[in-house]
């Protein structure tokens, strides 16, 4: 900052080419101003005025300072101006890492975008545990706790997986009463993309391990998971929110719920900062504040 300050008290002092009136303008003495500008002299190694008990002049050098600290100033005051509009009507773009949850969370993203126009959202869909900070985006939306010291967070809602099947594959092939009865039927499993591991189902009873449980179908998307399962070719264990309205609807149906102790919530994390630009600020409210609202 005492550099800046020095740049502005030479810019003023070649304007008025004067001491005691740059003095009068900044609203400091006029020794306040030649202490400064001659620190500013003694750190740059070259003499920017020529001064005598009349007036001061601008020497070559000094001539070629002006122009160029004239641009820097400009350029901090139009920064400036841009962060005060900004914090009137946040803009900018947002680049954002999300789980493949698509269904789930456009929604409020279509309510956001329409809230807040000028953000413009750059949405990066993956399983992949990004490196948030060292790849350069503002905000990453993931699942459990978070376990690293550069980030902050916020809950923005929990679910639950459930296993269910259609009325049709219960009506051919029975109702599953306890976890093991799941090795009698056709099981419908999701692959983990990023790291290619099988979902465990969250239901084993009372002192049981995992189930190594029979595959018809392993897959890497829930919304293929879905098809199948409603069309009564199996039984997949799948996040609540996926399949509320069919559920709702009598489509699909829940099984083993009393083994089923499974709980876990999504979070907004984002690079440590003192002070959030606007546009994240907004974000972050919006989401955790829209996102498990209907």
């Amino acid at each position: 900052m005492e550099s800046l300050s020095g740049i502005d008290f030479f810019v003023r002092a070649a304007e008025a080419r004067s001491f005691s009136e740059a003095g009068r303008v900044l609203g400091v003495s006029s020794s306040a101003v030649g202490k400064s500008v001659a620190r500013l002299e003694e750190r740059l190694g070259v003499r920017l005025f020529h001064r005598s008990t009349r007036s001061i002049t601008l020497t070559a050098e000094g001539a070629l300072f002006l122009e160029r600290c004239r641009r820097i100033l400009c350029e901090i005051e139009a920064a400036e101006f841009e962060l005060s509009e900004t914090r009137k009507a946040p803009r900018g773009r947002l680049r954002v890492s999300l789980p493949l949850v698509a269904g789930l969370v456009m929604p409020t993203l279509i309510a956001f975008m329409r809230r807040y126009p000028s953000i413009e959202l750059d949405l990066d869909f993956s399983d992949r545990l990004v490196d948030i900070v060292e790849e350069g985006f503002d905000a990453v939306i993931r699942t459990g706790e978070p376990n690293d010291s550069r980030l902050m967070s916020r809950p923005l809602g929990t679910f639950k997986l459930l296993v269910v099947g259609s009325p049709r594959y219960f009506v051919e092939h029975g109702r599953p009463q306890v976890p093991a009865d799941l090795l009698q039927h056709a099981c419908l499993l999701y692959r983990f993309p990023s790291s290619g591991r099988l979902q465990v189902w969250p239901v084993a009873g009372e002192g049981e391990a995992d189930l190594a449980l029979p595959a018809a179908l392993i897959c890497n998307t829930t919304e293929a998971l879905l098809h199948v399962v409603r069309d009564a070719l199996g039984i997949a264990c799948v996040p609540d929110f996926t399949v509320r309205d069919a559920l709702a609807a009598g489509e699909l149906v829940t099984v083993l719920d009393d083994f089923n102790q499974h709980q876990n919530t999504f979070r907004m994390l984002w690079p440590s900062s003192k002070h959030l630009a606007p546009k994240l600020r907004v974000f972050i409210d919006f989401m955790c504040t829209e996102l498990f609202k209907r």
